[in-house]
């Protein structure tokens, strides 16, 4: 089933993003959550792959369905760096882009349902 490379292209960005992200977090010597950060917000753009390719509308719901879960994920990690004062790095635009990258994938989900 085919998406919207918007999402493709959000979820890849976002994914270099947090590399990004992550590299400075390990300059200041903060592994653990770093690390969660790192899993869940290069995961996202992995499973948008996952839909693209998906062989039914089941699927590629299921797969997208993932993709939220993850980057709901995501968020709380950024939120939780962001009110733990661990770090002094802003997580303010990559929290931004993490809400319009669950707002596209609601859409996503609730549009391919609606079209049963």
């Amino acid at each position: 089933m085919k998406t919207n490379n918007l999402i493709q292209d959000k979820t890849f960005q976002f994914a270099l993003d947090v590399i990004k992200f992550y590299m400075q977090l390990v300059g200041e010597k903060e592994y653990v959550l770093s690390k969660q950060l790192l899993k869940s917000g290069t995961s996202i753009g992995s499973n948008v792959e996952e839909a693209i390719a998906a062989q039914s509308r089941k699927d590629f719901i299921s797969k997208m369905s993932i993709e939220s879960k993850e980057s709901r994920e995501t968020r709380y990690w950024l939120r939780l760096l962001s009110k733990s004062n661990l770090t002094s790095l802003s997580t303010s635009v990559l929290l931004k882009e993490i809400n319009d990258i669950i707002n596209i994938i609601t859409k996503i989900i609730l549009t391919t349902k609606s079209k049963n």
